[in-house]
């Protein structure tokens, strides 16, 4: 009993000092507004469909694995609560980094992107290394996470906003465990956060009609998605506009 005790006050005290030492997490908000579900009516006209399945991402995420450097990226804290976000290298170099790297593979996970039940999710496998009060730690465990899609017409870019709904550790002491997991929270959202899906170039049309004289553009105005068991849907609406010379 009195070891049960000392446990939940030492976590109780770890968590007030979590949010001391680190302050809360703040969600970093995508530009745009929320990708919604085609209307039941059926597509406007002006519309395109564009179709990704999941082994279509998974081979991108697998090549970048195979060919390039895992994803890694540094947060540092300047003053409690407050992050800076820099790029790093994937090896750990000498001294503690306050890091976090993905991985392809690890702790029983795959990180992979999967569509189903009306739902984007990416469990992201990771390592890393955290300086807790002059100590080193080296951790390692898998978060889940889901992705929204946003649109902001302005811009002409598809985002993609990355929501951490759990972090799962090993190996990290119970008094810790608050520490690290608030700051791989704030290193996946300060990091990631957000993600250029589809940029303008890729979603704006020119089709020039010399007999006309002329060239039609064409520019996005609505973005719906729709999420099916193994594949993703985009419905892309467009409005043309006729220009001479």
């Amino acid at each position: 009993m009195r070891y049960l005790i000392t446990l939940l006050i030492g976590v109780l005290i770890g968590a007030a000092a979590t949010v001391f030492f680190l302050g809360s997490v703040r969600l970093r908000s995508a530009p745009g507004t929320r990708v919604l579900a085609p209307e039941p009516s059926g597509d406007p006209p002006g519309t395109v469909t564009v179709g990704l399945s999941n082994s279509f991402l998974n081979e991108i995420l697998g090549t970048v694995f195979r060919d390039l450097d895992p994803p890694a990226f540094q947060l540092s804290t300047s003053t409690p609560g407050t992050e800076e976000v820099s790029f790093t290298r994937a090896a750990f170099q000498q001294g503690c980094k306050n890091s976090v790297t993905l991985a392809q593979e690890g702790s029983n996970v795959k990180t992979h992107v999967q569509f189903a039940n009306s739902k984007i999710t990416a469990p992201m496998a990771f390592s890393g290394s955290y300086n807790l009060l002059g100590n080193c730690m080296q951790f390692k465990g898998w978060a889940d996470t889901t992705i929204d899609l946003r649109f902001d017409q302005e811009k002409q870019i598809v985002y993609g906003q990355v929501n951490v709904e759990g972090v799962n550790l090993e190996g990290v002491n119970p008094i810790a465990n608050n520490f690290v997991t608030l700051f791989v929270r704030n290193a996946i959202d300060q990091r990631v956060n957000p993600l250029e899906l589809i940029r303008a170039p890729q979603l704006q049309l020119m089709i020039p009609v010399k007999a006309s004289n002329g060239t039609v553009k064409a520019q996005v105005k609505d973005v719906r998605a729709e999420i099916l068991d193994g594949s993703l849907k985009m419905h892309i609406t467009y409005e043309f506009d006729g220009r001479r010379g």
